[in-house]
């Protein structure tokens, strides 16, 4: 089973995917500026606190990880002004990936990054760009990053995010025709991420995950 290095452990995404990863069998290093915080218990887990804006940190949670998860998430109050935690993250995370030899990396961004931005619907379209705009300019930064690396990586933009447990019934749309927004579990996407670290069915493609499609015509 890969040893997985999760940045972003500490919480939402990140946090899901530690529980997933550790219920399928790996070994996961939980990364997060509060990874000794993190209220799980199991002998194949790792907790190493780190600034993923570090190169040191970084580079020293890579030492012996078969593949990396990139799960970060800045909070609410942070939209409004610049951001530039994922695209400064990415500009950390990549060249220490390539020196270290590591090439797997499957990296969360979100429905509306990249070339699904188009397929916003008009309704919705407004309202995205007011709120998550900034957040969005950073994360096709972001994507573009590692897009121009020699990385093995995949692109998971999963839709509204909401609470709960994993359903396992939830949509893999990999073809940019089949793109739309709607409601997802975190612990659906997490169950996804972990499947594809073992699959590797999407290396080099972006995915949107959505369990119900938005119930608007967006």
């Amino acid at each position: 089973m890969p040893h997985l290095l999760v940045i972003g452990a500490s919480q939402g995404i990140g946090l899901e995917t530690v529980k997933a990863a550790l219920a399928a069998g790996h070994r996961v290093r939980a990364f997060a500026r509060s990874a000794n915080k993190i209220e799980l218990s199991d002998p194949n887990l790792e907790r190493f606190p780190g600034d993923a804006l570090s190169t040191a940190d970084v580079t020293a949670a890579l030492d012996g990880v078969d593949a990396v998860v990139q799960a970060l998430g800045v909070p609410v109050r942070d939209l409004f002004g610049p951001v530039r935690l994922f695209s400064d993250a990415t500009n950390v995370l990549v060249p220490a990936m390539e020196k270290a030899r590591v090439r797997r990396l499957v990296a969360v961004t979100g429905f509306g990054t990249g070339d699904s931005r188009a397929a916003i619907g008009p309704l919705q379209r407004l309202p995205f760009r007011l709120v998550f705009g900034r957040a969005y300019d950073d994360k096709d930064a972001q994507e573009i990053r590692i897009r121009q690396s020699g990385l093995d990586w995949t692109f998971v933009r999963p839709g509204v995010l909401t609470g709960g447990p994993a359903t396992g019934r939830y949509q893999v749309l990999d073809r940019p025709s089949s793109w739309k927004n709607g409601l997802i579990a975190r612990a659906d996407v997490a169950q996804f991420i972990t499947r594809e670290i073992a699959s590797n069915d999407h290396v080099g493609r972006a995915v949107v995950l959505i369990h119900h499609p938005l119930p608007l015509p967006l």
